[in-house]
């Protein structure tokens, strides 16, 4: 427990008086490193020999009332060092790896109220600091700091590491002795933009995404560099200031796998140091620089393929057995064994085994039905592409000079019969018919992606809305580009749906080319650039430009927890040339650059979930709706539930937003807030700076609309892509990441094939099984919840802000979700709505805002953080 003050020291002074000097005794709550890394026993004992030596971790409190008249800045005057008492006995602790230190500061009048302190750590190593608490300090009472920091020994500084108290403050209300404290500071988080950043450094800055590829490697491996250019744009990632790659000044030089862990990011955006956090960031680096390769070796060993559903099946229930050799052997050598058995599921003696997802939990066979293929689209792991038809047949936007005719070849023969009575035009004016649309986005990549191992189409997917609310597949078509080019347009062919024989056969391998278009986009463009690597530019112009007293700092700082730690290791192992997503998913080496190419069309205002759906025409605007829209598929899980947290979000900021501006004046007026949002246009998203769709940032209702889409897109959009993927895609028949031939031709062996034994076709055609076994470990981690995770609505401390208005509306929010999740799991036990579970028999759980961890396909993590 925290000490009162107590009356001690008396001094003589030269009236002769007497003069009571008072002590402030507090509390300091860190993690020391020795706790956290186990290997680092050199470290602990040389800090224990500083200790000793006097030279310990010191603080000094900086007034928020009096300036020092000595400091030409007035910067606040200092008070006495004062040290951690008791380094080397403490060992009390609080959770995981916390320990509780004393601190006694001499005070008197001239420093008054404390408003931040200065720290020093003169240790051999670094520590992290948690909080700082002060009780009863004069005229104040209770101050408590948020530090939440790494702090390294002062060698690794030029300055001292300060922190400020929880209390918010605009930059016009900063009290003067704190100004130049936090101008200072955010100049030290932009650095200065020179060479090579370490591990210590706590710089934000930018850089394109130059290091995918690595050149030196052999032209195997260049990619082009993505961000900064009309061709190629896209957001800008952290810069880690490495060396150009030798071949090619513009690439960055990339790390080898052995120090992928080690890419740089400011510190305090690593991952925790709980259990499941480094499983997880281990587990990525594993399956790229063990599992992948090891497998990759095994395709002339053993046989490639599944020869039944049955043998998937078997992953599950039974697991794949290793072959001995050096794929075993290499594993066991290289990942302790507790580990391979949680990242492989392996029993020790080579037996892949993995959780069954759920989409197969219930029924073997139910994902099959068209019921389900339509269902998945409103409520599966990419619900956010689906959009009303509203004209027919449907029309591309691709430019007819480079493309040809590009337009549907789709009939009204095709799909009268099957409109439920309706013709085409009364179905289109009566909101019934949709399309689920990868045509344009691939056809222009699809003849240099089929020149690799994949053998895929372009596809549309018409729908029609039954009176059950439920989705009826009405036909596909799959594209080809003109053989002899571009210019002629496409060949396309139309399939209808069928239930038996060879034609049921070849509606089953139409709709898995769906999927297989479906998956690539959905982990190219919906999950990475729309919220991994759009949200990157406002974690780093938000530490460059708003200070941590800000209250837009606090309010979005726990939507950018991990993401750029991620963020980095994707680059590294999974996004890189020649990693695990070029490996899995069907674009293979042009994964990025499409996304790239997509990015063209990314609208920051439309990320606002009210109106996207309006955009893709499922929802029209009505102000007696209260989320202001109307959605015309009312079974719609995805934008059910997610238009009630995007207005549970927007309440909650809009609450936070008014206690601290109260007119538009004071957002123009206020100097950081309209340098961050500068910096987000210019820099962060600077190759789409001139779109006319930017906030102009001048009115409290456009700050109000950005924060909710920064929030939105990082919470609940990122766990609605991100969660379901093991409980969808982790049967991959269901899912699959990869086209290995073409439909097959009457009167070919294939078509034989087809004809004798569907599913060992289907087999072939798919995912193979190397393949299918590295993009299951992939997902499996990804979809994982970490053991210390944040969900909306929580945060890792209760006193992270000393306003209380702004701590009532966040226990309102808190309260708000709540409901919301009750209401979510009544639905899905109401058995009116059928899309929320469907025939696999799977509840919509993915924006159920809480969650344990692991493997549960459900809670809204607060961030980007997996």
């Amino acid at each position: 427990m925290l000490h009162s003050i107590i009356d001690a020291i008396t001094g003589d002074h030269s009236n002769g008086t007497k003069k009571m000097v008072k002590k402030i005794k507090g509390t300091v709550v860190l993690m020391k490193k020795n706790v956290l890394d186990f290997n680092d026993f050199n470290a602990s004992v040389l800090d224990r020999v500083h200790e000793f030596l006097g030279q310990g971790v010191s603080l000094q409190l900086v007034s928020a009332v009096n300036s020092d008249p000595s400091e030409n800045d007035l910067k606040g005057k200092l008070g006495e060092p004062a040290y951690l008492e008791e380094w080397i006995t403490t060992i009390t602790s609080l959770t995981a790896g916390e320990s509780a230190f004393k601190v006694t500061f001499d005070w008197d009048e001239e420093i008054g109220v404390p408003g931040a302190f200065l720290i020093r750590n003169n240790h051999h190593s670094e520590f992290y600091l948690k909080t700082v608490t002060l009780e009863d300090v004069p005229g104040q009472g209770r101050v408590h700091f948020v530090c939440n920091s790494w702090i390294y020994p002062t060698k690794r500084y030029n300055y001292d590491r300060v922190f400020f108290t929880n209390q918010n403050y605009l930059p016009h209300e900063t009290p003067a002795p704190l100004r130049k404290y936090r101008e200072e500071e955010l100049v030290k988080l932009r650095g200065d933009g020179k060479g090579e950043l370490k591990e210590w450094d706590r710089v934000y800055d930018y850089a394109y995404y130059n290091d995918l590829g690595d050149p030196d490697k052999g032209a195997k491996y260049v990619r082009p560099v993505l961000g900064g250019s009309s061709e190629y744009p896209y957001p800008r990632r952290g810069r880690t200031g490495r060396e150009p790659a030798k071949s090619d000044p513009n690439t960055e030089s990339r790390l080898p796998l052995l120090m992928s862990l080690n890419i740089y990011v400011p510190r305090d955006e690593r991952f925790g140091h709980l259990k499941l956090a480094d499983f997880l960031a281990y587990a990525l680096k594993s399956v790229a620089q063990f599992i992948k390769p090891e497998l990759e070796a095994l395709r002339d060993s053993t046989p490639n393929e599944f020869d039944s559903f049955a043998d998937v099946l078997d992953l599950y229930e039974g697991g794949f057995k290793l072959p001995d050799g050096p794929l075993l052997e290499n594993l066991k050598k290289n990942i302790p064994v507790e580990m391979l058995k949680e990242i492989i599921r392996t029993d020790g003696e080579g037996l892949f085994r993995f959780p069954k997802p759920q989409v197969i939990q219930e029924s073997n066979s139910a994902w099959r039905t068209d019921e389900e293929f339509g269902r998945e689209m409103l409520s599966g792991v990419n619900p956010v592409l689906i959009r009303r038809l509203e004209e027919f047949p449907p029309k591309s936007k691709l430019d007819s000079k480079l493309y040809g005719d590009q337009n549907s070849t789709i009939t009204e023969e095709h799909i009268k019969d099957s409109l439920d009575g309706l013709s085409i035009d009364e179905a289109i004016e009566k909101n019934r018919m949709f399309i689920l649309d990868h045509h344009d986005a691939l056809m222009p990549y699809l003849r240099r992606i089929n020149t690799t191992t994949t053998k895929t189409y372009a596809s549309r997917t018409l729908l029609f809305l039954k009176d059950d609310g439920t989705l009826k597949p009405l036909v596909i078509e799959l594209s080809l580009p003109h053989e002899e080019g571009d210019e002629f347009g496409a060949i396309s062919k139309v399939y209808t749906p069928a239930e038996h024989g060879v034609e049921g056969s070849i509606w089953d391998l139409a709709k898995a080319y769906v999927a297989v278009n479906d998956s690539g986009y959905h982990q190219l463009i919906s999950h990475f650039l729309n919220t991994h690597a759009v949200s990157e530019p406002f974690v780093i112009a938000t530490n460059r430009q708003l200070s941590v007293l800000h209250p837009i700092y606090k309010l979005l700082e726990p939507h950018f927890r991990d993401t750029m730690n991620i963020n980095a290791l994707a680059r590294q192992t999974l996004i890189n040339a020649g990693g695990i997503l070029e490996s899995t998913v069907y674009p293979a080496k042009y994964a990025m650059e499409m996304s790239s190419v997509i990015y063209k069309n990314w609208n920051f205002t439309e990320q606002a979930l009210p109106e996207d759906l309006k955009k893709r025409g499922v929802a029209v605007e009505d102000p007696k709706s209260p989320h202001g829209v109307r959605l015309l598929i009312e079974d719609y899980p995805y934008a059910v539930d997610g238009l009630q947290i995007w207005s549970a979000i927007k309440e909650w900021v809009r609450d936070y937003c008014s206690f601290y501006y109260k007119n538009d004046e004071m957002i123009q007026k206020d100097s950081e807030l309209q340098s961050w949002w500068k910096e987000v246009r210019e820099e962060g998203h600077g190759d789409l700076k001139d779109a006319p769709w930017w906030p102009k940032m001048l009115t409290r209702e456009e700050l109000i609309d950005s924060c909710t889409i920064i929030i939105w897109v990082a919470s609940a959009l990122h766990a609605a892509v991100n969660f379901g993927q093991y409980p969808y895609a982790g049967y991959l028949p269901n899912r699959p990441t990869v086209s290995r031939r073409f439909m097959p031709e009457e009167g070919s062996p294939e078509y034989e094939e087809l004809k004798s034994n569907p599913d060992k076709a289907f087999l072939k055609t798919i995912t193979a099984q190397l393949q299918t076994l590295l993009g299951i470990s992939l997902i499996e981690i990804l979809s994982r919840h970490s053991s210390d995770e944040v969900y909306l609505g929580q945060r890792d401390t209760h006193e992270w802000t000393a306003d209380k208005k702004p701590l009532e509306a966040f226990e309102k929010f808190g309260k708000k979700l709540a409901e919301i999740e009750d209401k979510m799991l009544d639905m899905n036990k109401a058995g009116k709505w059928k899309n929320r579970v469907g025939p696999v028999e799977v509840p919509y759980t993915l924006l159920v805002p809480t969650s344990e961890g692991g493997l549960t396909g459900r809670g809204i993590p607060n961030s980007v953080s997996i």
